[in-house]
């Protein structure tokens, strides 16, 4: 059919996606784009971007995949916080086993590579780790920790995720990176334990 487009675009951004992921922005060519989605560099241009554009949609798909699977992880946290916090370092974990994929975090190397890009480009990097200690801190609100627990705790939990990542591209073993989950997942059973104890008190008496 007369100009049906002959790839797969989704296919495309994903291997495009990938690209990004293993080498980073700075080091990614348009070649080395094209020879990834197996795409010329006119159609690269034309249907997908020019590199910032590309990148940035590449960064959008990764933080929707991603943001979904945490959201469903966390979606317990009204009842079960502590495995809702497992759960959540389960999709992190999981990601980083997963041999197909690149190791460490694309939006967290993004962060990290900030002087290179564009002003666009770093503050888009810079929402989507804000939206990971966002969507932490309702969750451990919906477990009824008050605001300064949930934000304290939300922030601890987000710094250990994005450590997972960084520690994966040096090379630490899965044992290792589950010790570090336990760690963290031990702060929010003595938060929770404390919680727990406060309401079993009831009030003071006057």
């Amino acid at each position: 059919m007369a100009g049906r487009k002959q790839f797969d675009i989704a296919a495309a951004l994903d291997a495009a996606m990938i690209q990004f992921w293993r080498a980073g922005y700075a080091d990614t060519s348009v070649d080395d784009l094209s020879r990834a989605t197996g795409l010329n560099r006119s159609s690269i241009y034309s249907s997908l971007g020019d590199k910032d554009t590309l990148f940035l949609r590449c960064l959008e798909r990764y933080s929707t995949r991603y943001g979904e699977k945490y959201d469903a992880a966390l979606s317990c946290a009204a009842d079960r916080p502590l495995a809702a916090a497992r759960a959540f370092f389960d999709v992190t974990l999981e990601r980083i086993a997963d041999p197909g994929l690149p190791d460490g975090c694309l939006v967290a190397q993004t962060v990290m590579a900030s002087p290179a890009l564009s002003a666009g480009v770093a503050a888009r990097a810079r929402e989507a780790i804000g939206f990971q200690h966002t969507r932490l801190r309702a969750a451990l609100k919906a477990g009824r920790l008050d605001d300064e627990a949930a934000d304290s705790l939300a922030t601890h939990l987000a710094a250990v995720n994005q450590s997972l990542a960084v520690m994966s591209r040096a090379g630490t073993s899965t044992e290792q990176l589950r010790a570090v989950v336990d760690v963290a997942l031990g702060a929010v059973a003595q938060r929770v334990g404390a919680r727990d104890r406060h309401a079993a008190a009831g009030p003071r008496p006057r």
